[in-house]
């Protein structure tokens, strides 16, 4: 076979040539090429393999094939999982040279620098639009977005302090919503591995996660209720005002769920501090709606007994005003029975049991009924906790431990006597006097005497020492004690009038003389008494000859002026609402006489006062003290003695009311009809008796 003749290879590039102006890579054109021919002669020369033929070729890869599974957000969508893919460098990445990479890093780091920093306002603009879907979303559906609590409290995270607050209001308004009725346990390890249905098991994975989210939520306001001491920023101070009205608001709304110690203890804890602002008062009037609006008791006993510690752990040093809040317990109007600070008086529902169980038919029952009756019973107690019901029994028992602390509390002050706490105790204890039993009525009555006794000494010591400058001479700590003994008074008659007099008769030595006499000896001073109507808001001029000017200080107790309280003893002792016609006639006409001489040194309003009080006492004891309006029924022998410190010593039936002509012609015409009044009631007192 022949071969085939071998072919000839052309020459793709130019010949060698010396000359410099020949190109290797490009098509050489010569600037004295004669025609169009010599393109089809020069096309010899032409480099065809250019710079880009000698680059290495990249392939397309393939796209990766994705083998993760689908995911569900904490929005509650679910969504694929997009792996981010790894760029590989090429082979010659590290051949950039030093300049590149210098002029390139500042680049990049500005671009970051860029990106991240976002103006505060976008921030609070990005959060509002946040929060607000996110709260959609868990009101919508609850059981299915319960991953939404903990993006709100991530959002509330926040180091801007204005986003801090819409997070803070935002979880306020949702959980207020999204708590049941109900009070969530704990799940045990038994719970937790027993077989339940679908329904049940989201239903529980719901309930759990809300009480985690809650409990860091309560957690979070703890902390920062905490920064509402003075010497703060103002942001931070604002911050714990927003936190402390969350916990106030949360307290109110679901008082029944889980945490509410926590919350109280955010309210006790403010209560606590020496400064009285604006959250202070808001905390104060959480815990009085609470105690009104409670009415299981559970909520009230847990508050009651946090303030009670925190009023020991600080020695009592406290505002008035959190001592006030007792007031407001609704076992006031509710709790049948009698107590004191170590038991509760239980009352028989029949004497003739003497503590005795009574007896009950028992009706026969077999095993099976006894069997269905103890599950019925079973089912019955479940549903009541669940619905939050609160038996009369279980109530009653709540308020029986809220009462002693609190008398526990009244008890210790006032063996303490604690100046700044004195009214707030009396007053206490006058509003409680129908629910103290007897054992500590008598206890209170040695203490009241105390009090009164040592009022009297400083109010002595006051007048004694009027040359050295002591505090105890001082016309407020003077007009303090005077308050103070007044208020023992009030409050020892108000005892009285709540104990059951014929059953405490045969049991109790009851004799209140002493506060009487103490009253009637106190009279004098008062009606002398030049500020006797001033109060803290007067406006007055100082004395100029005072020692030691100083302004009068706030009264202890809420609403009353000394005049006022002066008008509530006079009326306890003249006009008690039990056996009001069993005052002795010697005790009407001392105390008559000692008013009538008052009343023409006392200022207008206060005589005015008093006018009135006799006005009523006339009605009611006319025919008693009637002949001291006529000189010739007077009875006894000698003359009325003013100055002695004892009503049955000072024969006020041997003067007359002599003080009326003057009253007569008082400057005040206030004065002179009450005075008239009075007249008309002693006549129309001595026409019925004749």
């Amino acid at each position: 076979m022949a071969l085939a003749p071998a072919r000839k290879k052309r020459r793709l590039s130019p010949p060698e040539s010396a000359s410099p102006e020949t190109s290797p890579s490009t098509l050489v054109e010569t600037s004295d090429a004669p025609s169009g021919n010599d393109f089809f002669t020069n096309a010899a020369r032409w480099n065809l393999e250019q710079n880009y033929e000698t680059r290495p070729r990249k392939v397309k890869k393939k796209d990766r094939e994705n083998t993760r599974l689908p995911i569900k957000t904490a929005e509650g969508r679910v969504e694929q999982l997009v792996v981010p893919e790894i760029k590989e460098e090429d082979d010659d990445s590290w051949l950039g040279s030093d300049e590149e990479k210098d002029s390139d890093t500042p680049k990049s780091s500005e671009v970051k620098i860029e990106d991240t920093k976002v103006s505060a306002r976008q921030q609070i603009i990005e959060a509002k639009e946040e929060l607000a879907r996110v709260a959609s979303l868990i009101n919508e559906d609850p059981e299915e977005h319960v991953g939404g609590f903990r993006t709100l409290a991530q959002i509330a995270s926040s180091s801007n302090i204005v986003v801090k607050k819409l997070g803070l209001a935002t979880q306020l308004a949702v959980y207020k919503d999204v708590i049941p009725g109900y009070r969530i346990r704990p799940l045990g390890d038994s719970n937790m591995t027993e077989k339940v249905s679908k329904e049940v098991r989201r239903l529980r994975t719901f309930e759990q996660g809300l009480v985690s989210s809650y409990q860091k939520y309560v957690n979070e306001l703890t902390k920062n209720a905490r920064s509402s001491r003075s010497g703060v920023s103002e942001a931070l101070s604002s911050l714990a005002t927003v936190a402390i009205s969350c916990a106030c608001t949360l307290l109110l709304a679901v008082p029944h769920f889980n945490f509410r110690g926590e919350l109280i203890k955010i309210l006790v804890t403010k209560l606590s501090s020496k400064r009285v602002d604006g959250d202070y008062i808001k905390c104060r009037e959480t815990l009085e709606t609470l105690f009104r609006d409670d009415e299981e008791g559970t909520a009230s006993l847990d508050a009651v007994t946090t303030l009670t510690r925190m009023m020991k752990a600080r020695n009592f040093r406290i505002d008035e005003s959190v001592l006030n809040t007792f007031l407001h317990l609704r076992l006031l109007s509710e709790f049948s029975s009698k107590g004191s600070q170590n038991h509760i008086d239980r009352s028989d529902p029949d004497p003739a049991l003497k503590g005795k169980k009574p007896k009950y038919k028992k009706e026969f029952r077999t095993k099976k009924q006894r069997k269905l009756e103890k599950e019925r019973k079973a089912i019955s107690k479940e549903f009541n906790e669940a619905d939050a019901i609160v038996s009369h029994e279980e109530r009653d028992r709540m308020q029986a431990e809220t009462l002693k602390l609190v008398f526990v509390t009244y008890f210790r002050i006032l063996k303490a006597r604690i100046p700044a706490l004195t009214g707030a105790v009396l007053e206490g204890l006058a509003k409680y006097a129908h629910l103290i039993n007897q054992d500590f009525f008598g206890d209170l009555l040695e203490a009241l005497k105390d009090l009164t006794t040592h009022a009297a000494t400083s109010h002595d010591d006051g007048d004694s020492s009027s040359e050295e400058p002591s505090t105890c001479g001082t016309p407020a700590s003077t007009r303090s004690a005077t308050r103070d003994s007044l208020l023992c008074i009030i409050t020892a008659f108000a005892l009285l009038e709540g104990q059951d007099a014929h059953k405490a008769a045969t049991t109790l030595h009851l004799d209140l003389s002493f506060f009487t006499t103490h009253l009637y000896r106190a009279l004098h001073a008062l009606a002398l008494d030049p500020d006797l109507e001033l109060s803290a808001r007067s406006l007055r001029l100082p004395d100029p000859h005072a020692l030691a000017p100083s302004p009068l200080p706030a009264p202890r107790i809420n609403i009353q002026t000394t005049p006022a309280l002066l008008l509530r003893a006079l009326s306890s002792v003249l006009l008690p609402p039990v056996s009001t016609h069993a005052v002795p006639p010697i005790r009407v006409a001392a105390f008559s006489k000692q008013l009538f001489i008052s009343a023409l040194h006392l200022p207008e309003k206060s005589a005015m006062g008093v006018l009135g009080l006799m006005g009523r006492v006339v009605k009611t004891h006319g025919r008693k003290i009637g002949g001291l309006w006529n000189t010739e029924e007077r009875k006894g022998d000698g003359e009325f003695e003013a100055r002695r410190g004892e009503v049955e010593g000072s024969n006020p039936f041997a003067g007359t009311v002599w003080e009326g002509e003057l009253l007569r012609l008082h400057f005040a015409p206030g004065v002179r009809r009450g005075y008239a009044e009075v007249e008309r009631g002693v006549g129309e007192a001595r026409g019925s008796g004749g």
